[in-house]
């Protein structure tokens, strides 16, 4: 595999990456929104990854972002019966968002990101190693 594949594999995991951190600052910027536009409580969203085979048919494959699923849990129901979407026993349907397991989500996507970006920075020091060979 050549160096310069790297950067291709690297790039396309930090793009992933880069989408699933977004999708966690979404989860938990609307872990109390009791509504969305749509007049339903908020659901979690988690991305989906997919292996992207190299087009030489050998080497190591790229990685893409396959889709964005929303969570089918039920909402969590919080009793509160002064709230104005209360229903009739006085509970709020509020989002399914869990906040530590976003937090662990944003810590292993901000690794991740990093460990790729280290992935790149080896690959240019290497390269421009191998140009001063010859000097």
């Amino acid at each position: 595999m050549s160096l310069f594949n790297v950067f291709e594999i690297a790039s396309s995991a930090i793009a992933a990456q880069s989408q699933r951190l977004n999708t966690v600052a979404s989860n938990i910027a609307n872990a109390d929104s009791a509504i969305t536009p749509d007049g339903n409580a908020y659901r979690a969203k988690q991305v989906v990854f997919q292996a992207v085979p190299p087009e030489s048919g050998s080497g190591a494959s790229k990685v893409q972002v396959a889709g964005v699923v929303e969570d089918t849990s039920k909402p969590r129901k919080v009793f509160d019966p002064k709230h104005p979407l209360a229903d009739g026993e006085g509970y709020v349907a509020m989002p399914n968002v869990n906040i530590v397991e976003e937090m662990v989500n944003m810590m292993s996507a901000s690794r991740s990101y990093q460990s790729n970006i280290e992935v790149m920075n080896t690959a240019k020091t290497l390269l421009l190693k191998a140009l001063t060979i010859g000097q």
